[in-house]
This record gives structure tokens, sequence and C-alpha cells, in this order.
């Protein structure tokens, strides 16, 4: 968006920055980490007037990468919008008793309220395949059915537990989207239903069918998504064009 654009969905002022931040720490919403060298997801480990406290990574040469860094920008998707700030610079600190970074409180942030994501079928042929693990261990196989940058739907494939909890959260599934390559994904479990066809003989056929959204995508991982989305949507259009 145009900076003009973007006018309407600055949050400024001590008391708005920091209620969106509560929300995000309150949530244990991810957050994304971005600078010149690199990038990595963390968490808000504590938010005041006065200083934000964010979680170290992973790996301790990227942590001290991201200590050099004098220019850094944060994202986080929470509650179907998306938060953005900018960062001057992050300091070493400890909470409880952890290595963990610190900054002043950022002086404003965008709160950009998304619009529904663009949902396009998965194919037929070749078949997309989820790979995941049940909440209660085993492992399971689903059918992709849709995609979006905002989440999958699935067809269950086999017996399915009955004590699935939506809200749950689901991690390391792999997406294995054929040519277009892998990505390794964590859901969260939005709705359990049914998904009915009629076959061939005229006999109706029910599909256990699996809602997921994405808690977090990395800047690589959405480009990579929506470069999907695009060839898919193509494919979609020259096909319906070559039945009319």
């Amino acid at each position: 968006m145009k900076e003009s654009d973007n006018e309407q969905y600055y949050k400024r002022g001590t008391l708005a920055v920091l209620g969106v931040l509560r929300d995000i720490e309150r949530d244990g919403t991810p957050i994304m980490v971005s600078h010149a060298r690199g990038q990595f997801i963390s968490h808000i480990l504590s938010v005041d007037k006065e200083l934000l406290v964010i979680d170290y990574g992973s790996n301790d040469y990227d942590n001290q990468v991201t200590l050099e860094m004098r220019s850094l920008a944060i994202t986080a998707e929470m509650k179907g919008a998306k938060v953005e700030f900018n960062l001057e610079q992050l300091h070493e600190t400890h909470f409880g008793g952890l290595p963990a970074f610190s900054t002043p409180l950022p002086s404003e942030l965008l709160q950009i309220q998304r619009r529904e994501y663009f949902r396009i079928s998965a194919p037929l042929d070749p078949i997309f395949y989820c790979h995941a693990s049940w909440p209660e261990g085993g492992k399971a196989r689903f059918r992709l059915q849709d995609i979006s940058l905002g989440g999958i739907g699935v067809l269950v494939e086999g017996d399915m537990p009955e004590n699935l909890v939506c809200g749950d959260l689901w991690r390391g599934m792999r997406l294995d989207m054929g040519e277009y390559g892998e990505l390794q994904v964590d859901g969260q479990l939005l709705h359990v239903g049914t998904r009915t066809t009629v076959s061939s003989k005229n006999e109706t056929v029910s599909t256990p069918r699996l809602s997921f959204s994405f808690t977090s995508l990395s800047a690589a991982q959405e480009r990579q998504l929506q470069q999907i989305i695009f060839s898919l949507e193509r494919v979609a259009r020259e096909k319906a064009m070559r039945f009319r």
C-alpha cells in the first residue's frame, strides 16, 4: 500500500501501541523478526510503557547478528489482522533467567485488517498431500482440497480420531505439492466437518474435512505459497478456456 493508504491503519501513542502489543503477548502470537541479514520467529515475552522484551531465537549466531543490526522489521498475524512495526536496535537482556532482547516501545505501528483470503482448489491430478501427526500420536496423510495464504482445507484418508479439538495447534505439517515443492507449516485446527459427494453409482459419499489456519508464515514461505496459488489459478483458467 501507498503511505497515504496506510495512514488510517496507524496506531500512534503509548496507550494505542501498548494495547496491540499486549494482545500479541497475551495470545502467544508468533512474531517475525527481520533484518538485512536474516529473519527468525520469536515471541513477545513482556511489554510495558517503557520496554518491549522479545525472546531470543533458536540459533546463537542469528541472535548475535541481530544485536548488530540498526534497523529491524517486526510482523505478526493476529485475529485476521497483520501488525507491522520497525525497531532501531535490540539490546541484550535477561528474562526469567534466560537471554532475551529488549528495546524501547515503538512510537507507532500498523494494524491492517485482512480481507478474505483468496482460496483456490488443489488439483485432482496430481494429488497434493498434507502429512501431519495426530495430536494423540500416529502419522496422518490428508488430501489437500484447497489452499490460501491464510490456511488449508484437507480431506481425511482412513479413520479419524473422535477427540479432535478445534483451536489445537498442529506443528510441522508438511505440504507436498508435487512439482511446486514442499512447505512445512504450523497450523491451528479451525473446523471439523464433512464433504459430501455423489459417486458414479449415485451413492452419497461423506469424507471428513479439516480446516486449518496458518499460525505463521515466513516472508519466503508466503512468497512461495503466493507463487503456487498464482500458478494453480493460471492452470485452472487455461483449462476452463479450453472447455468453453
